[in-house]
């Protein structure tokens, strides 16, 4: 007779998240890295953070508020408040999305634009283009899994018993949240070092 052994371990797919998470950060902590070294350099540009990506920070965290909403929901097995959290979530995150592209235009009427950095001028602008380029990527990422998830919750696959989707999907959304107000943070105070 086989016996039955309890699984109590972390599930692998969540297993994988947080691998994928580990490596998302070291990511960005190479590109902040990079970005304090090549502003040793001495032709390095200072410009203000344009205020515009102040408002991206707060969109990611109202949208941090609807995910959580949509998992307490989910615990509680309120199925309505579930689908009305992912959606404002998904929202929020289009909206994150329309003002990053809003920040890099402002950056452009400012004559801040992705340069070679052969050119060596303002390429202080390359690094924050290119930072929040790679975090919208993820962001982008983030809202497929979102729509995923409200899919799931659609079909009746998310429930109280049934909470692997979207709490995995609370992970990424949570974690690439604190990340944007980290390399907000960083960039505003960075002129400051």
């Amino acid at each position: 007779m086989k016996e039955e052994v309890e699984y109590t371990g972390i599930h692998p797919k969540k297993f994988s998240l947080w691998l994928l998470l580990l490596g998302i950060l070291m990511l960005f902590a190479g590109l902040t890295s990079a970005y304090i070294v090549r502003r040793g350099d001495g032709n390095w540009f200072d410009f203000p953070i344009p205020t515009v990506f102040l408002y991206s920070t707060i969109i990611v965290l109202l949208s941090s508020l609807s995910m959580w909403y949509a998992y307490r929901s989910a615990k509680k097995d309120e199925i309505g408040g579930v689908k009305l959290g992912l959606v404002i979530t998904i929202l929020l995150a289009i909206a994150f999305t329309l003002s990053q592209y809003w920040g890099w235009s402002v950056m452009e009427e400012q004559g801040l634009y992705f340069v070679n950095p052969k050119e060596g001028e303002k390429v202080s602008a390359s690094f924050l283009i290119a930072i929040a380029a790679i975090h919208l990527v993820h962001i982008l990422a983030g809202i497929l899994f979102l729509i995923s998830t409200y899919i799931k919750t659609l079909n009746a696959k998310v429930h109280k018993k049934n909470l692997l989707s979207i709490d995995m999907c609370n992970t990424y959304w949570h974690f690439v949240g604190l990340l944007w107000v980290y390399l907000y943070l960083f960039l505003y105070f960075a002129p400051d070092f």
